[in-house]
């Protein structure tokens, strides 16, 4: 290998694989998942293909539980893959034959340091203000110098001397000298192989060309470039993949992204904050990457337009508010019978779909989130006598429920129950009564609603239907 080298992509097959590795130790939040969707994005803009990989060989810290909700949100926002997951657990005899093979053809060693020695050489290097690496006592001694039987690991031989270079599409080039890395353990004492290892040998089983993941792992690039370089030396055909390590996400203050700025699993954004996976989608999207001042972006066109180019250098600031108004967009472009679905199911077994679907034009209009459109829609299924909120019992005070009383022998009337008709109704009242409509509309509405916030006033009347309107309009009236 020369001194100098750099990852500059040659020598691959033509078609581009991405892969989305999560370790299921907790939800799929939301660093992951626009890693899930800038690998998507890219496979299917280069009509290459997008592979899951679930790094379970954290046994005590993996849950099915976690890896469900990966695979649950991943799918909710619509990103499908290739093949059927790859457990990495599965693949352990497989990681420690590469290991082996890398022993034998003399680029790794047995390594017998025991827990206590290595302890000793940290405290020491501590102590001279050194940085914490293995000194490579082994590196260079016969096995079998070791007491019979002892315990060992294998770690890799890599080179001291010269630096690498990476071609990396979103850094630029990053270079580090090699004696920075240590010779690392690939395959533990019992046998395991470690994350260094098990990594790259995924990877090239699984055909992966293009590693696009943060940035927190770019110095993990250095330490695994040298396995596939070994394993190319033994077997060819093991090309370096090219790399992408996207900034991370910061919270809106440029701190680093933590619960309290948002840094929730997908299933909280779904669930809790009532946003749709389309403007999840987008708006990931548009967080580090960019296609001049395009906000609003189809998954059609994201699929069209994106590529490495676009993703910026510089950490992305979240912002759950402009989330919110990018899901308020997506809400009000929603099919009115699927927005129905998603509120009656927030709802509960009281609501009726079809009546939604009629409501659903005027109650998605001001709303950002599907908490929003329930809270609007609330007024259909309340039960009478209404609740009434403080700011909408003061409406129905002094002379209100006098009004509300010729409000309903007015409409009690009228046979053309259109919001059309009731507002014409509604306006004469007004004009005889020597009032504004909105000294008519106010009570109407706490009347009506037990609010004071709802749709258009005649929409409230249209939807509730005649029978039921007239009642609440009684039930207040004077």
């Amino acid at each position: 290998m020369a001194s100098e080298s750099s990852v500059n992509g040659n020598n691959r097959t033509a078609e581009v694989v991405t892969r989305f590795a999560p370790s299921p130790t907790g939800y799929l939040h939301i660093g992951g998942a626009r890693t899930a969707l800038f690998n998507w994005l890219y496979a299917r803009h280069h009509g290459g293909r997008t592979l899951l990989r679930i790094e379970d060989t954290d046994r005590k810290r993996s849950t099915q539980e976690a890896i469900d909700a990966i695979i649950e949100g991943l799918d909710w926002m619509g990103l499908d893959y290739d093949a059927p997951p790859m457990f990495q657990s599965d693949q352990a005899e497989r990681h420690a034959e590469i290991a082996w093979k890398l022993l034998e053809a003399g680029h790794a060693y047995r390594c017998f340091a025991t827990t206590e020695e290595l302890e000793a050489m940290r405290e020491e290097q501590r102590a001279q203000k050194k940085p914490l690496r293995y000194d490579g006592r082994w590196r260079d001694r016969d096995p079998a110098e070791a007491p019979e039987g002892a315990p060992f690991t294998i770690r890799l031989k890599t080179r001291n001397e010269g630096e690498i270079t990476i071609q990396d599409r979103v850094q630029g080039a990053v270079t580090v000298k090699n004696e920075e890395i240590d010779d690392y353990i690939i395959l533990r004492a019992d046998g395991t192989p470690t994350y260094m290892l098990a990594v790259v040998v995924d990877d090239h089983d699984m055909g992966v060309t293009h590693v696009i993941r943060g940035d927190d792992h770019l110095n993990n690039a250095f330490r695994q470039l040298p396995i596939i370089r070994a394993m190319n030396a033994i077997e060819g055909n093991w090309p370096d993949p090219i790399y992408a390590h996207i900034p991370l996400i910061h919270g809106s203050d440029g701190a680093k992204l933590s619960k309290r700025h948002g840094a929730l699993g997908v299933e909280a954004y779904r669930d809790e904050f009532g946003i749709l996976p389309e403007a999840l989608f987008n708006y990931l999207l548009r967080l580090g990457w960019g296609h001049g001042d395009r906000e609003e972006i189809t998954r059609e066109e994201a699929v069209e337009l994106f590529d490495l180019d676009g993703v910026g250098k510089s950490p992305s600031r979240f912002d759950l508010k402009k989330l919110e108004n990018l899901n308020g967009h997506y809400l009000r472009e929603a099919d009115d019978a699927r927005l129905a679905g998603l509120v009656a199911a927030r709802i509960g077994e009281h609501a009726d779909v079809n009546l939604l679907t009629q409501a659903m034009p005027v109650l998605k209009v001001r709303a950002k989130n599907l908490n929003e459109v329930v809270e609007g829609a609330a007024f259909l299924f309340a039960k009478r006598p209404l609740d009434m909120t403080e700011k909408a019992a003061v409406l129905l005070e002094g002379d209100a429920r006098a009004i509300l009383r010729k409000i309903y022998d007015r409409l009690r009337a009228e046979n053309d129950w259109t919001s059309e008709a009731l507002e014409a109704t509604t306006k004469a009242l007004a004009e005889e009564q020597g009032l504004g409509l909105g000294k008519l509309a106010q009570p109407m509405r706490a009347a009506l609603t037990g609010t004071t916030t709802s749709p258009g006033i005649f929409d409230v009347l249209v939807l509730l239907g005649r029978e039921e309107a007239l009642a609440r309009l009684d039930a207040q009236a004077a």
